[in-house]
């Protein structure tokens, strides 16, 4: 069809050139010239076997040779360019983009000449070609000499040497859509199709998948990546899969000379992050790593690899609520790392106990983490005077969270350790209180099991019939009036909330915290308010309290049957002795017993201790800038040592007396109905009972169920 259209176009004037042997009668001898003999000319081909061995063997000189008149000789003036697109539109259109990639550097574009010739073209298929897959990468760099230089010692060209399935060579990256985009000189479009040429291997081609060690999740990983998600959002200066791993040059992330090589992560990254690659350096962990210690982290250490995301992601290692536990503690917390280089592995330890690790674990988003008083890139150690930490730097540290910290801020431990030898006041307070609650409650368990077993045994025999119970009346006796019975239901109510809420900072990973956190993201900032107003409640109940015994009549009998005095101490021996058999006697109570007055008064003393610790707790800038930070830790320690021993006090002392005692199960409901039975009076305060009926006897009347009495 070629040779047809040839002679069409040349028509019949041109008939004698229409075949090879015609114009090799000019174009074969290298002496004749339009000059004269033994002049030199350029010959196009030397011999016609050459010619023969082209692909384009089968074709006439005039098939590609157009425009000229062959009875018109010289014809080097009328005759035109090859037009090598004429048959070869499709790989015509796609070297457009070659020159015009080329044309935009300032270079000339390569012809179709340059790189497969003139007469002598042959097919890529032939193994001697030019550009048969064997030579490509030489062939190419015959021109592009630096890509040459590179390509190589890469892996890819090492791969491609070694003839490895799926390799990729040349024309696998410069063809198809980066051909396109590089003619375009859209930086853009250019890293777009990158990262599709990328994937389109390490993604897409199970033969190169199963060669490579990470898996195509992990390449995949970096769509939803921060360069990825910046990359898709049309931002052209995002990293993609070259600006980190290269091009002609991308080796293994185990070869020393790889961008990716952990030794050259922070430079690598640096092309884009040039002022934190800076802080970073002159960082402890930056200053290792220039010494060549492989512990030290870099970069993709803490963001991650393909993974990296937004540390306003909450997903993200470096989010404020994921950092410490996930980027610091891996490290801080190592044993092996600690003792090899001398760091003290309680660092995160004592970061979670503190108030900062509690909030970040209850899920508190404003609180510090360990990059808010270390920074994040340019860490040092509190030796070094520019360090963020270091002791003359700590005031403008704290400030950047406590406006009002002042030079007591710094007095104290940041990281607390309750050791004798590192904070003595601290472990001599917590000790004390330990000690104290294995006391108190562990007096208290035993006392009650005492109790239990006397007090179940006599109910066995009266259920068997083998005793007989004293015959009482059904009069009823007023216990508790009803401002009473509001004045202890505000402070059960506020006592429980405040349990509740003060042990869900402590222990925010506790099966009952946990559902609650997944429920609402802001249930640390409700938690917090919530403990304060049950606080503030506690208080109030309280003021008035004191208000109701110091004027309400009634109130004023209150204290007085109340306060202690010897017969308590006498009843509470006596009870031991009736308890543990050394006693048929047990001893006789009046309106409060031992039990009750024991309680009241460690409650009185609770409050006063909660209610001033937690005011210290609450204003922190305030007191810790008069009390110091030491201050403020003896507040907290003390503040949560009294909170175990209220609440283990009320669970083991109080619960049992109203609602386990076996006289009184289930449930003692004075509080609720306002009035005892005869029956209850007689088990529980039989003095007071006995003085209640010489009251009735004297004045004639039965006014025992009358509240005001």
């Amino acid at each position: 069809m070629v040779l047809l259209a040839g002679l069409f176009q040349l028509g019949a004037s041109s008939a004698l050139a229409q075949t090879r042997a015609v114009c090799l009668e000019c174009h074969s001898d290298s002496t004749l010239t339009k000059e004269g003999p033994g002049k030199k000319v350029i010959s196009l081909f030397a011999r016609e076997s050459d010619l023969n061995k082209s692909a384009h063997a089968k074709l006439a000189c005039v098939a590609c040779h157009t425009g000229f008149n062959p009875e018109d000789l010289p014809h080097k003036a009328t005759i035109e360019p090859v037009a090598c697109q004429r048959c070869h539109a499709k790989a015509a259109f796609k070297h457009q983009f070659h020159r015009g990639a080329a044309k935009a550097s300032g270079k000339p574009g390569a012809l179709c000449k340059d790189c497969h010739g003139t007469h002598m073209v042959e097919s890529t298929k032939s193994p001697g070609a030019r550009f048969s897959p064997g030579r490509l990468t030489e062939s190419c760099g015959s021109c592009h000499k630096k890509a040459l230089e590179h390509f190589p010692a890469s892996a890819h060209g090492k791969a491609l040497a070694a003839g490895v399935k799926g390799a990729p060579n040349c024309l696998t990256c410069h063809r198809g859509a980066v051909a396109f985009v590089l003619g375009t000189g859209d930086s853009l479009s250019v890293k777009r199709a990158q990262e599709e040429l990328c994937l389109s291997c390490h993604r897409d081609d199970p033969d190169v998948r199963a060669r490579t060690s990470p898996t195509a999740g992990f390449i995949k990983a970096y769509d939803t990546s921060v360069h990825g998600s910046a990359l898709a959002r049309g931002e052209a200066k995002a990293a993609n899969c070259v600006s980190c791993h290269g091009s002609h040059d991308m080796k293994k992330g185990s070869d020393p000379a790889s961008f990716v090589n952990r030794a050259n992560i922070p430079t690598t990254c640096a092309q884009c992050h040039a002022k934190v690659a800076e802080a970073y350096a002159q960082s402890v962990h930056g200053a290792a790593v220039a010494k060549g210690n492989s512990d030290s982290p870099v970069c993709t250490t803490c963001h991650g690899e393909h993974t990296i995301l937004s540390s306003k992601n909450p997903e993200s290692r470096t989010a404020s609520k994921n950092l410490s536990s996930q980027v610091c503690s891996p490290c801080h917390q190592s044993v092996l790392l600690s003792a090899k280089y001398g760091l003290k592995s309680d660092r995160f330890r004592t970061f979670t106990d503190s108030y900062h690790g509690l909030a970040s674990r209850g899920g508190s988003l404003e609180v510090a983490n360990c990059a808010s008083c270390h920074s994040g890139h340019d860490i040092k150690p509190s030796s070094d005077p520019t360090s963020s930490v270091n002791k003359a730097n700590l005031i403008i540290t704290c400030g950047r969270c406590h406006p009002k910290a002042n030079e007591r801020f710094a007095i104290g431990s940041v990281h607390i350790t309750l050791t004798e030898q590192q904070e003595p006041l601290l472990y001599w307070v917590a000790t004390s209180y330990i000690l104290l609650i294995v006391l108190i409650i562990g007096g208290m368990l035993v006392h009650n099991l005492l109790d239990f077993i006397k007090k179940s045994k006599r109910q066995l025999m009266l259920r068997r019939g083998l005793i007989e119970e004293e015959h009482v009346g059904h009069a009823l006796y007023v216990r508790m009036t009803l401002g009473e019975r509001l004045q202890h239901g505000t402070l059960v109510v506020s006592f429980l909330t405040l349990v509740i809420t003060g042990f869900a900072l402590k222990f925010p990973e506790a099966w009952w915290v946990a559902p609650l956190q997944r429920l609402s993201p802001s249930i640390f900032g409700i938690r917090s308010i919530v403990h304060r107003v049950a606080g503030i409640v506690m208080v109030i109940a309280s003021l008035y309290h004191c208000y109701y015994l110091a004027f309400v009549p009634r109130g004023r009998q209150l204290f007085r049957d109340l306060l202690p005095g010897f017969k308590d101490l006498r009843d509470a021996i006596g009870v031991m002795k009736y308890n543990l058999g050394l006693s048929a006697i047990k001893p006789q109570f009046e309106r409060f017993s031992y039990i009750e007055k024991s309680e009241y008064w460690a409650l009185v003393w609770g409050t006063i201790l909660m209610g001033g610790t937690g005011v210290i707790l609450w204003f922190d800038n305030t007191f810790i800038g008069l009390l110091t930070k030491l201050g403020w830790d003896v507040a907290r320690t003390v503040h949560y040592y009294e909170a175990w021993l209220a609440t283990l006090a009320i669970l083991v002392w109080h619960m049992y007396f109203v609602i386990f005692n076996p006289e009184i199960y289930p449930i003692n409901l004075a509080f609720w109905k306002v009035t005892l039975t005869e029956r209850e009076m007689l088990d529980e305060h039989p003095l007071e009972l006995e003085r209640l009926k010489e009251k009735q006897a004297e004045r004639g009347t039965d006014d025992a169920d009358d509240p005001s009495a």
